[in-house]
């Protein structure tokens, strides 16, 4: 071997990124990501556009949505996108501020490294002042019944302030509150436990805002196959299909030869009779309704109109497994499998007028309910459906937990403040990393002020000086710029939202900072590029 050959180890299609570089990366991949969503905080924050490359609209200013829509290359990025998923499926809500989170502390770990201090310290401190965040907010917690109506309410409308429903806020969180305690169900400890799947949320093109509605009852997005069905049917029995009813394909490859008119004229019989067969085995299980997750021939839709049975085809899997549970019924794979004891129930099924839905009410689970929400154009009612999934997994938190705190950045400064004075009482380098986990929950009172267009350092120096106080509520009210108290205001959340989003950014960020090396395997167009 000749001296100073040097030697290979990766695969010509690896790019590596190692050292001061791969943190330098990381850290303005996640910090780009907090930027883009930053300006939609608060009740006075911005919408966002995204258009993507088949020319669809998305506005929204939920973080969830825009962070979807995001197509991004980094792999930080697609982790800090990946939280913020997380984080809505976990609770609905705090997408945005999980996300600012996560750049406010990758901005601070930023100035620590350019000041020598090793990243596992900064992870360190980091934990550490993660588990006093958890500690400050059990001792700020204000508890409540989980089914106190007012203190839902208040949760509801925090949630809805700030989205496209403004103009509708108490009718909305009215309903939203409604519909959660309907399906709610209470142990003999007390505890509230809810399926979110019990709570559908429907959209239509049409009418205004204010005539949105809750019913006791499924909605479904299809109609009956043909128009000599009935509209309307009462004490419906409720058939549910998974195959398709029609001749299907045989499972081995076979030809039919047919050489005369009367060997294809018997052919047609055959085919025929065997449609109406399964159309006489559904009508003889004592169904009245079908529903079938594929396709329903058109022979059979004739026979089943002929005996006044409502038929409907191609519903989504989801809205079977969902209508299943509503109306008590079993999902079978052909007709020959139906029978009386697993057919669903419903005391009435209708086309509703002028729009593409059947509504299902009173139904045997009365446990499931459907609020319909209604607007001017697609990309209008989109967004009412994403306010209002937000308010209800919020009300669904609120109720199972009876957990709250108060909003307004007014939690963040008591955090910011408390856990400063920790880090005093901690040694070594540690120390500074705690501090710069405390400075990290300025970003919301700072960002609140931003949006609202007022003066970040004059607001911030007026929160602190309140809590410096005991004032432990004094909040930003983001419409006069003054500080207010956000109990006595209704500026209310769940506790398990702040919980959720402190931990997710900490242990993000302190799993991003660790990494000093990045090895990035690239595929041949790559290459070529």
């Amino acid at each position: 071997m000749q001296a100073n050959q040097p030697i290979i180890i990766l695969r010509d299609n690896v790019d590596r990124i190692g050292g001061n570089e791969a943190q330098r990366s990381n850290i303005m991949a996640a910090k780009a990501i907090a930027e883009a969503v930053r300006t939609t905080l608060g009740p006075r924050g911005m919408d966002k556009m995204m258009v993507s490359s088949s020319g669809d609209v998305v506005i929204s200013n939920d973080g969830a949505t825009i962070l979807h829509e995001m197509a991004v290359e980094h792999p930080t990025a697609k982790l800090v996108i990946e939280v913020a998923e997380t984080q809505d499926n976990e609770v609905g809500d705090g997408t945005t501020t999980a996300t600012i989170f996560i750049g406010a502390l990758m901005e601070q770990a930023e100035a620590l490294l350019t000041r020598k201090v090793h990243p596992t310290i900064i992870a360190n401190g980091y934990h550490l002042g993660m588990q006093k965040a958890m500690e400050i907010i059990n001792e700020q917690i204000i508890k409540a019944d989980g089914g106190d109506r007012d203190m839902l309410i208040k949760v509801a409308s925090t949630a809805v302030t700030g989205k496209t429903i403004e103009g509708i806020k108490d009718k909305i969180t009215n309903i939203v509150v409604d519909a959660v305690l309907a399906v709610a169900k209470k142990d003999a400890d007390g505890k509230y436990t809810v399926d979110e799947d019990d709570v559908q949320i429907k959209t239509m093109v049409g009418d205004h805002m204010e005539d949105a509605e809750m019913l006791r009852g499924y909605l479904l997005d299809k109609t009956r196959v043909q128009d000599s069905m009935p509209k309307r049917l009462e004490n419906a029995k409720i058939a549910m299909l998974s195959l398709p009813l029609e001749v299907t394909k045989t499972q081995v490859k076979s030809k039919i030869k047919i050489t005369s008119a009367q060997q294809m004229e018997a052919f047609s019989v055959q085919e025929n009779e065997t449609l109406r067969a399964l159309a006489a085995v559904i009508v003889e299980s004592g169904a009245n309704t079908v529903f079938c997750q594929k396709g329903i021939a058109d022979a059979v839709q004739y026979y089943l109109a002929k005996e006044n049975i409502i038929a409907i085809q191609d519903v989504p899997e989801a809205d079977m497994k969902n209508l299943s549970r509503a109306v008590g019924a079993t999902i079978v794979g052909k007709p020959e499998d139906l029978t009386p004891e697993i057919l669903g129930e419903a005391g009435l099924i209708e086309e509703m007028k002028d729009i593409v839905i059947t509504k299902i009410t009173n139904c045997k689970n009365p446990g499931v309910v459907s609020i319909l929400l209604k607007g001017t154009s697609q990309i209008y009612v989109d967004e009412l459906e994403r306010g209002v999934y937000d308010a209800a997994r919020v009300v669904m938190d609120a109720l199972e937990d009876g957990e709250y705190l108060v909003g307004g950045a007014a939690i963040d400064i008591e955090l910011m403040m408390k856990i400063k004075d920790f880090a005093a009482t901690q040694e070594g380098r540690t120390q500074l990393a705690i501090e710069a986990f405390a400075r990290m929950f300025e970003v919301v009172p700072y960002t609140l002020a931003e949006n609202s267009g007022f003066d970040q350092i004059d607001k911030m120096v007026a929160l602190k000086a309140a809590h410096a106080k005991g004032e432990k509520y004094a909040g930003l009210n983001v419409f006069t710029g003054e500080v207010v108290d956000m109990l006595a205001e209704g500026v209310i959340e769940p506790a398990r939202v702040k919980r959720q989003a402190i931990m997710s950014a900490t242990e993000t960020a302190s799993l991003i900072i660790r990494v000093d090396d990045m090895m990035i395997s690239k595929g041949s167009s790559q290459r070529d590029m």
